[in-house]
């Protein structure tokens, strides 16, 4: 989880499996359940749904050593295959640390064993994900079916490009919703994004095929303003809903306010949506209690929407970003 989620996510885990769950600070973004868990399928399950939101990787330990004791390849290779029902062709090795560090050593060190014995390694696109967590004290190996793992990047950590292309630093957070949770978006769509300028979220709406309205009084990109499939409505959301007749398959919000008033603004949106739309919108949260304030804004959502899954990605910040359907 993010660092300054850590007591936001036990406390979601344990309002959902008990308060007899012990977990245990590894790090400053890695929690262990040590007692009365649930078992990881049931976990999985409960962040893939949006009952728990401040969790976004997760994996099962193999073992722990401390940095001076890790085992040869060979040796921890036995360790994973012990783990496995049969001999693997392939398995994702993913490596992430507490510092700046990737961990690209114990990368190696695994993927090393691993090769020895047949095995193709690659840092994402398994079934089965080989897990490794080093802190300057410790290494902690984890084994994991990617399916049960919410991310397929170490640690939740998703790493996307940087380019000249890119109108602000919100892009990420679009994106990442988009490969984290599968999203497809209709061919030939027509998408609404609240809250638009610069312009980011709808430079990713026209690379997904979409055409877009974008609503902001503030102004676009000259890049975004020139693309023929972007309509710029230079006025307010209210403004725009009093006086729009188009009806949308995609509708996103990335607006800066308060979670109830911004999930208020989607239900005002539903009128102006096909049955079903995809809904993308990220809950600004922070404050003393943000796991109080984001279930309140998804109480209102769930007026109008089905909200498929809420979570706090890796390029969130104070915020979650929530996706659901139109009824």
């Amino acid at each position: 989880m993010a660092t300054d989620s850590y007591d936001v996510a036990v406390r979601e885990i344990r309002d959902e499996f008990g308060p007899r769950v012990k977990i245990e600070r590894v790090s400053g973004d890695l929690g262990r359940i040590t007692e009365s868990g649930p078992p990881i399928e049931e976990l999985a399950a409960a962040c893939g749904d949006g009952r728990i939101m401040f969790i976004r990787h997760l994996t099962a330990e193999l073992a722990s050593f401390p940095v001076s004791e890790v085992p040869p390849p060979h040796e921890l290779t036995e360790l994973i295959l012990a783990e496995l029902p049969r001999h693997p062709q392939a398995l994702a090795v993913q490596t992430w640390t507490d510092g700046p560090s990737s961990g690209g050593s114990y990368y190696h060190l695994l993927a090393d064993g691993l090769v020895a014995r047949g095995i193709e390694v690659s840092r994402a696109g398994q079934e089965v994900v080989v897990s490794c967590f080093a802190s300057k004290k410790n290494v902690l190996i984890g084994l994991n079916r990617l399916e049960h793992s919410l991310s397929d990047w170490p640690g939740g950590r998703m790493r996307l490009a940087r380019s000249d292309e890119r109108v602000s630093r919100s892009e990420f957070k679009l994106e990442e919703a988009i490969q984290t949770f599968d999203l497809r978006l209709p061919d030939g769509g027509k998408a609404l994004d609240l809250g638009a300028s610069p312009g980011g979220w709808t430079r990713i709406l026209r690379q997904h095929g979409q055409e877009v309205w974008s609503v902001d009084p503030g102004e676009l990109d000259r890049r975004v303003a020139a693309d023929r499939g972007v309509h710029h409505v230079a006025t307010t959301a209210g403004e725009f809903f009093r006086r729009n007749q188009v009806r949308f398959d995609v509708v996103v919000n990335d607006m800066r306010m308060d979670q109830v008033l911004s999930a208020r603004v989607m239900v005002d949106a539903v009128p102006h949506l096909r049955s079903g739309a995809l809904a993308i919108v990220t809950l600004k949260g922070g404050g003393r209690n943000p796991l109080d304030a984001a279930r309140r804004g998804l109480d209102v959502l769930r007026k109008q929407y089905d909200v498929l899954t809420a979570r706090q990605l890796h390029h969130n910040r104070n915020e979650l970003t929530v996706v659901a359907r139109a009824r």
